[in-house]
């Protein structure tokens, strides 16, 4: 397999756009993840990102293995907490929180599991974490005990991501949070993606086709969507046509 990292930069040269799946085990019912996944095969949808606020080992594993089982699609974790570790997964994204000020999710946290990591088969992935105001509290917020860029803030917005980039973090990853009243806008993707040579992920909030198909054309490179399949399984397929068709 080549190496998910060295795919995203490729397909940002090419100009060619990623949808990926986002499975939270805590939202998704474990019965409920085998109707997500044959959805996402005949979407070609190109990852999986696994991770959420509050799961533990277990249910992290388990989940893994049923996408594992089912097809090769690139399993990634997203982490929100050390203990969203495991071996199953093929990548995981190194997220340091880099629009906040909690010293521990900056670097504390990655001291803790650094040599677990080291030593371990899995691809790992520096990325920048950025969250964006979405108009209402997020788990993500709550639990990194930070707060988000205001959304209306595209100058602080571009400036982060410089700062992540010129850090040498390999991604950089937008989030206006799990159960975004609103999602970031166009104008403040277009502004960072216009600045920046790195993958840019876009995540949080994005509801319909058409606002997946605006943030692509505003410049990001990867859409991630989660709580709105969480919902309707079925938008899979028209979420990920319309990031393909960019």
């Amino acid at each position: 397999m080549d190496s998910i990292y060295s795919r995203f930069e490729a397909d940002k040269k090419a100009g060619k756009k990623n949808f990926v799946v986002l499975i939270d085990p805590d939202a998704v019912k474990t019965q409920n993840i085998g109707q997500v996944v044959d959805l996402a095969i005949r979407a070609k949808v190109d990852c999986f990102f696994m991770g959420g606020s509050l799961i533990m080992n277990d249910t992290l594993d388990y989940s893994i293995s049923q996408i594992k089982d089912a097809c090769d699609v690139p399993v990634v974790l997203f982490p929100g907490s050390s203990l969203q570790l495991s071996y199953r997964a093929d990548a995981m994204l190194y997220l340091s929180l880099i629009s906040g000020r909690n010293p521990d999710l900056l670097i504390g946290k990655h001291v803790e599991t650094a040599s677990f990591l080291y030593s371990s088969p899995l691809e790992i992935i520096s990325t920048g974490y950025m969250l964006i105001d979405g108009g209402v509290a997020t788990s993500v917020s709550y639990m990194s005990n930070t707060y988000p860029i205001p959304a209306n803030k595209d100058d602080i917005a571009v400036c982060t991501a410089l700062a992540g980039s010129l850090m040498g973090m390999k991604l950089i990853y937008m989030d206006a949070g799990s159960g975004a009243k609103n999602p970031i806008s166009e104008s403040m993707i277009r502004a960072v993606s216009e600045r920046l040579k790195a993958p840019l992920i876009v995540g949080g909030g994005i509801r319909t086709p058409e606002k997946a198909l605006k943030n692509v054309q505003a410049g990001a490179d990867v859409i991630v969507v989660g709580n709105a399949i969480e919902k309707d399984p079925e938008l899979i397929i028209e979420m990920a046509a319309a990031v393909h068709n960019a």
